[in-house]
């Protein structure tokens, strides 16, 4: 794709995010479309939202456990970018009505970097040094493009389907949990609807980050001290709306809750 294309299907998700619309898969409208244009596509979206005022605050690392691929058919992870208008504090309404389009909500592990990651060559040792501390999330993805039906070009370029996120108000050094077999539980509404373990993102939540921080360092890209880090679902994406109260529980890390407007 050139760049003109390229900048013209970052300003088509702009402006699907901003009037709460959806878009033709671009896999149906470009079929030469790889995933490199995607991350140029979603670099212009992402361009859009820090000119409108937004500020970038992390990144986020997606379809990373069997369970979400299976779902959305796509069998490999992706990234994009978090910023402060996408977060929630514990305990606050999240007016998805409001802001998003077709939300799913999924149970993550996030990580608080203390130093910068530079890939390539990054290990988990790496990862584990360079984090001040883990925390439970909520994380709720969206899609700019018609009913989900997107192959790993379309989530990548509508920024890894990125929408709202909460934090828990625990946090834990990584040292003090053991991150590949902590267990998850989701709840909604009272319901327990989903279980998980830190194993289902690619082994580990830390082997993520690992792979987070390599493949940005292949585009030049830091991870940043400050910056928080989504690390990817342990759980199957659950469809919410307005009304639905959810909470996930972390064992050896916490829980956090979020009610939807």
């Amino acid at each position: 794709m050139d760049k003109q294309l390229i900048q013209q299907c970052g300003d088509e998700l702009y402006q699907a995010l901003t009037k709460r619309e959806t878009l033709r898969p671009f896999t149906e409208r470009f079929e030469d479309i790889t995933i490199n244009d995607a991350y140029h596509i979603s670099l212009r979206m992402v361009e859009r939202r820090v000119e409108a005022g937004a500020r970038i605050i992390g990144k986020k690392i997606g379809v990373t456990s069997k369970a979400v691929q299976n779902m959305l058919n796509v069998h490999q992870p992706d990234f994009g970018y978090l910023t402060d208008d996408m977060a929630f504090s514990q305990g606050e309404e999240m007016p998805i009505s409001e802001k998003l389009i077709q939300p799913k909500a999924e149970g993550e592990i996030a990580f608080i970097l203390k130093k910068d990651l530079i890939g390539p060559g990054i290990t988990n040792a790496d990862v584990l040094a360079a984090t001040e501390c883990v925390m439970p999330c909520f994380e709720i993805v969206d899609s700019r493009i018609e009913n989900w039906q997107i192959k790993i070009q379309d989530t990548v370029a509508d920024n890894a389907s990125c929408g709202l996120f909460v934090l828990g108000d625990n946090a834990v050094s990584p040292s003090q949990v053991d991150l590949s077999t902590c267990g998850m539980v989701v709840e909604k509404n009272g319901q327990i609807i989903s279980t998980g373990a830190g194993a289902a993102a690619l082994g580990s939540p830390v082997n993520c980050v690992t792979w987070l921080a390599n493949t940005l360092g292949e585009f030049g890209i830091p991870l940043k001290a400050g910056e928080v880090i989504l690390s990817g679902s342990l759980v199957p994406l659950e469809p919410v709306q307005a009304g639905d109260f959810m909470t996930v529980s972390i064992g050896g890390i916490g829980s956090a809750s979020v009610r939807f407007t």
